[in-house]
Order: structure tokens, then C-alpha cells, then sequence
């Protein structure tokens, strides 16, 4: 039985795909958590799943929203305004993601371990330990992948009976 989950998951799993992603269901699993399932005020109003900001100059064919976050600098929590990417669809979301990871590859190895990554599992270790200030955050992502891997394989099955 389709859960509100499974939805978001096989519809960002599509997107992926179709960006282009080294692993789209694991892409997918950071989407859920970055976004709340899709439900975060950035996801619904920007198709913006992973809380990127906007690049000076602005990325090609988006737009910026100027919202308030919080962040973690000189070790205290503090309200800033940040200027952040609205982007058209959620393929767009993820081509974009994936050209700032290889944009920052040369300035951050984790990057470059990243997309050097054989297996999911190394994909999401190695991007988390830049992309997030939380520990936690491979384990999380990893945690949801293994919670829905049955509509990941279900979905992939399906779509190999339509291909025949």
C-alpha cells in the first residue's frame, strides 16, 4: 500500500533519474531528510530539497527566495537571512546539486570522494561529511534508505515489466 512516503521517495527517485544522479534512490533518501518528506516551506515554495543557496551570480534559469534559517557559526546557533535557489522542477534540484558537488570537488575531498563513490552507501558517507554540520546525518539518510528499500525494489520492478 502506497504511504505518503513512498510517494515522495518514487517521485524523487524519477527526478533524480532524470538529472542525471550517480544514485538517485540514496539522492532521494537526503531529499526526504533535507526537506521533511517534501513538506519544508523551501521544498513546497522552491522545489528546493536539499536547502541549497543561491550562487552570486545566480544559477542559470532559477530564481532566489530570501528566507530566514539558522545556523551554527563561531559555535552558537544564530537567526540569519540567507538567499536561497528556487528552482523550476526537482530534476533541475537535482542536476544543480550534482554540478555544485563537482564544482566544489577540487576545494572540498569529501566531494571528490563522493563522486568517486562506487556504492550508495559511500556516496551519502562521503557528501555527508561536508554537506551537513549534524554527525548523524549518513547514518539518518542511510536509516531511510533501508526503511523503504522494498519500494525502491518495487518501483524498479515495475518499471522493468513496463520497459518489456
Amino acid at each position: 500500500m502506497p504511504t505518503p512516503q513512498n510517494e515522495f521517495l518514487l517521485k524523487a527517485v524519477a527526478a533524480a533519474r532524470a538529472a542525471g544522479h550517480l544514485f538517485p534512490e540514496y539522492a532521494a533518501c537526503e531529499a526526504a531528510l533535507e526537506s521533511g518528506w517534501g513538506l519544508s516551506h523551501l521544498a513546497v515554495e522552491a522545489n528546493n530539497l536539499f536547502g541549497q543557496k543561491q550562487a552570486h551570480p545566480p544559477l542559470p534559469n532559477t530564481e532566489t527566495m530570501a528566507l530566514p534559517t539558522r545556523e551554527f557559526l563561531h559555535g552558537a546557533w544564530v537567526a540569519v537571512q540567507a538567499n536561497w535557489v528556487r528552482f523550476p522542477d526537482w530534476a533541475s534540484c537535482f542536476r544543480e546539486r550534482m554540478a555544485l558537488l563537482r564544482a566544489l570537488a577540487d576545494a572540498w575531498p569529501n566531494y571528490a570522494a563522493a563522486l568517486r563513490a562506487t556504492s550508495g552507501e559511500q556516496f551519502i558517507t562521503e557528501v555527508s561529511r561536508t554537506w551537513s554540520t549534524d554527525p548523524q546525518r549518513a547514518g539518518k539518510v542511510l536509516a531511510v534508505y533501508d526503511c523503504h528499500r522494498a519500494a525502491f525494489a518495487e518501483s524498479a520492478g515495475a518499471t522493468a515489466r513496463a520497459a518489456a
